[in-house]
């Protein structure tokens, strides 16, 4: 199964490295970072995440995981875009991460479809036909959109058992021995105190969030 995570300057790098951490230990898939050119593609924090294929290379994956990142919102490019709505078309699986969901609108995917992303875009989703919804992973026929950077693990574990079975999914989820006990609840904007949630709209404005 063939898996192609796009890359763009900008991308946030847990929402790529997330999925591919999960995916990359799922039976027979072989994953390929891909941009509009090789070569390295750096976060808005300057950690670069290299593409050793072109968009052109690699135009009919099984699989598209799209992660998001500020670049989603202003640098991915239209070429990006095209990539998604050609490889979409034949695609088993088309799924994002965060704002990666907005590429997938701007692409077509997700007219009519219930869709998420992160919180502070969700709403964008209503431009490109979609039902927003805060749920953390979503599934709308072969399409999985994924709520905020984190929930990316969440979304290739789902991924995970509806390709190889729940019993896989769940052995992946021990290797890596993901079991989230954060020290605080302050993980979605209806459980974090209301003073943060502002701060964090405050960060969204600066270049590095």
């Amino acid at each position: 199964m063939q898996i192609a995570i796009p890359l763009y300057d900008g991308v946030d790098a847990l929402d790529a490295v997330g999925p591919y951490g999960v995916l990359s230990r799922l039976p027979g898939a072989e994953i390929t970072f891909v941009a509009a050119e090789r070569g390295p593609k750096r976060d808005a924090r300057g950690l670069a995440l290299v593409a050793d294929r072109a968009l052109s290379e690699l135009s009919r994956p099984d699989v598209i995981v799209v992660p998001g990142g500020r670049g989603s919102r202003t640098s991915a490019g239209e070429e990006i875009v095209e990539w998604i709505r050609t490889a979409h078309a034949s695609t088993r699986w088309t799924t994002s991460v965060c704002t990666g969901s907005l590429l997938l609108g701007a692409a077509g995917v997700l007219e009519g479809l219930r869709a998420t992303s992160h919180w502070l875009h969700l709403d964008r989703l209503r431009e490109f036909g979609a039902e927003p919804t805060s749920e953390r992973v979503v599934q709308a026929g072969k399409v999985i959109t994924a709520a905020g950077v984190s929930a990316g693990i969440d979304m290739g574990l789902t991924l995970a058992a509806l390709e190889a079975g729940d019993d896989v999914a769940q052995a992946i989820q021990l290797g890596i021995e993901y079991d989230p006990q954060p020290p605080f609840t302050a993980g979605s904007p209806q459980s974090a105190p209301a003073h943060v949630v502002e701060l964090v709209r405050a960060l969204s404005e600066t270049p590095t969030v």
